[in-house]
């Protein structure tokens, strides 16, 4: 069973309150009334699902954040999350009710927040593939962006953490490489080296698959990746580092 039937259909006993329970009662096949705090002890199955509720609601109101909801912002999700032909339905439903929910997008984030340490890798996946649904239609409206940016500090992140995650989806010859590696320009080569060996570690998709996180959020981990490396290498080219 995929992780989307898992999601709609309650499977495990997951459960949650708050608006991720009334989203899921609408839909689940199993009464859904309590929220389960998760730790670092939990099973990786329930982090996934619990993760993919917020994903796929936070997903629904980032595409509504610039007051419409467009075609290539849809199909930017479904990209992004891979949702199979015979889970579209499931997704769909969820997907549409979460956008049409009167609970705004701080709640959700509030509880998915929640699941996690603040500033955590997984958040910042997920605000990774918020990011790519916003960039879906070529423009990147204000409102989407004063969501993303409100959606990261519920999340942990700082300023300079948000631009720093800002700066990835910029595109590599407009993002600035000191940004996307969060290093000042005075850095020293020492330094420089330092902080790439650590992001490649931190970023490199095998953490991603340790997570227990879906294969769309190792594909987005392997796009991070080359992106540092391409900052990276624009640095030490500048600097002749070898």
């Amino acid at each position: 069973m995929s992780i989307w039937n898992r999601i709609v259909r309650g499977v495990g006993g997951f459960a949650v309150d708050g608006p991720l329970g009334t989203l899921l009662s609408s839909v689940a096949e199993q009464a859904v009334d309590k929220l389960r705090h998760i730790t670092g002890d939990t099973i990786d199955g329930t982090r996934q699902i619990a993760f993919t509720i917020g994903v796929i609601a936070l997903g629904a109101k980032m595409a509504k954040a610039d007051g419409q909801v467009t075609r290539d912002e849809v199909e930017a999700f479904k990209q992004v999350f891979k949702i199979s032909p015979e889970d579209m339905k499931s997704v769909s439903r969820v997907f549409n009710l979460a956008r049409k929910d009167v609970a705004g997008f701080e709640a959700y984030a509030g509880q998915i927040a929640d699941l996690f340490e603040p500033a955590s890798e997984v958040l910042e996946d997920l605000l990774h593939g918020l990011f790519h649904v916003a960039k879906a239609d070529q423009v990147v409206h204000p409102a989407e962006l004063d969501y993303l940016r409100k959606v990261a500090q519920i999340f942990g992140f700082d300023e300079a953490g948000f631009a720093r995650i800002r700066a990835y989806h910029l595109g590599p010859d407009l993002a600035d490489p000191y940004t996307i590696m969060g290093l000042e320009p005075d850095a020293d080569d020492d330094e420089v080296k330092r902080t790439w060996r650590a992001l490649i570690r931190e970023n490199h998709p095998d953490r991603a698959i340790a997570r227990g996180l879906p294969q769309e959020f190792v594909d987005l981990a392997t796009e991070k990746l080359a992106t540092i490396n391409d900052a990276y290498d624009r640095i030490a080219r500048q600097r002749g580092i070898s």
